[in-house]
């Protein structure tokens, strides 16, 4: 993928409530460019969490061609679950990965930020963000993607308590599934509704730990409250940097103690 194209991908934005207008056209034809360097679409398999015990339960990670749903406790948690899908859609196939949220929601949380989508390992030309006018304009949007070549994970966020019905949830499932590619479902609130995910998750933050006073590597805290294929669990990952993966977190909140600085005499000598 050229310069250029990466610069009109990352650049379009498109109001999902003119399905017929000229800028749905142009983001077919920016996704269309990208599919020659793409390659064909993907032959199945999982993209892994990190962790071992995690990957286990899931039989080898998020099944491709399968919608997932990630949740946030509540609403001011959103940046936890939305690291998190993000993380996920990084290590999935290497073609462009699309965000699509409502126009007001993007205004009052924002866009994903460039360095912070390089320390994912998800390179900021292979996002497409779509802003869409309505929460059904969300789904419409995610199951037009989950058709294009181009595409290797779609990301859509409904915001609030809104349920989704089965239908829409066996719609984009069916869609993932024609092409192999991973369909993420990204809430600010819990759904309790019937659906076609394969998981659903509950993503929010957990404290960070580093001895001293610096800070420490990121942490999540992961339940996974459905699962169709395994057991059930829940657990603390926190990101590593360097391998640009998850890790279970430390079972101890301190890993030492630090050492006594001003002691009474008797002691030291003790």
């Amino acid at each position: 993928m050229s310069a250029a194209q990466a610069s009109d991908v990352t650049s379009l934005s498109l109001l999902a409530g003119d399905p017929g207008g000229g800028r749905l056209t142009a983001l077919r034809r920016a996704i269309g460019a990208m599919e020659p360097a793409a390659g064909a679409a993907g032959d199945g398999g999982a993209v892994p969490v990190g962790p071992a015990p995690i990957d286990g339960v899931l039989g080898g990670g998020l099944t491709l061609g399968c919608l997932h749903e990630i949740a946030a406790p509540r609403e001011a948690a959103v940046a936890a679950a939305t690291a998190f899908a993000l993380a996920l859609a990084a290590r999935g196939p290497e073609r462009a990965v699309v965000w699509v949220a409502e126009d007001f929601g993007l205004a009052e949380s924002g866009v994903p930020y460039g360095p912070g989508l390089d320390d994912l390992g998800l390179a900021p030309e292979r996002l497409v963000t779509v802003a869409a006018a309505k929460a059904r304009d969300v789904l419409w949007v995610m199951e037009e993607a989950l058709g294009c070549g181009g595409i290797g994970a779609v990301i859509g966020e409904i915001r609030g308590s809104r349920g989704i019905d089965l239908t829409a949830s066996r719609r984009l499932s069916l869609a993932a599934g024609r092409r192999l590619n991973l369909a993420l479902l990204l809430r600010t609130e819990p759904g309790a509704e019937a659906s076609a995910a394969v998981t659903r998750w509950i993503v929010g933050p957990a404290p960070s730990v580093a001895p001293g006073r610096a800070t420490g590597p990121p942490r999540l805290a992961l339940t996974l409250a459905r699962n169709r294929r395994g057991q059930l669990g829940s657990w603390t990952v926190e990101w590593n940097h360097v391998e640009r993966r998850f890790d279970l977190a430390p079972a101890h909140r301190e890993p030492v103690a630090e050492a006594a600085v001003d002691r009474p005499h008797r002691a030291a000598r003790a």
